[in-house]
């Protein structure tokens, strides 16, 4: 009887251990549809990948540097226009 009940319980643990084998084996398998399916609505969004986003970033900051930068310099030969002709029009 001990060894039919020790048989019992191998069969048993045999079983319980194909069970988990095949759980392992569905998770693994939602696993790979759930990305793939999350791969496929990002890809129809059109989002920008990250790399993309900050290249765009730096471009624009530097655009925005460039941009004050030429502002000053203008901003100045505006004044030193400014002070020229108010010289040239006291002449007259």
């Amino acid at each position: 009887m001990t060894t039919t009940q020790t048989r019992f319980f191998d069969e048993l643990a045999k079983l319980m251990t194909n069970a988990a084998g095949a759980a392992q084996g569905v998770r693994r398998e939602i696993d790979t549809l759930v990305q793939s399916q999350m791969e496929r609505l990002l890809n129809n969004m059109d989002l920008v990948k990250r790399e993309e986003f900050e290249a765009v970033k730096a471009m624009a900051q530097k655009a925005r540097a460039e941009n004050e930068s030429l502002a000053a310099r203008l901003a100045a030969l505006e004044a030193k226009s400014g002070s020229e002709g108010a010289s040239d029009s006291r002449a007259d």
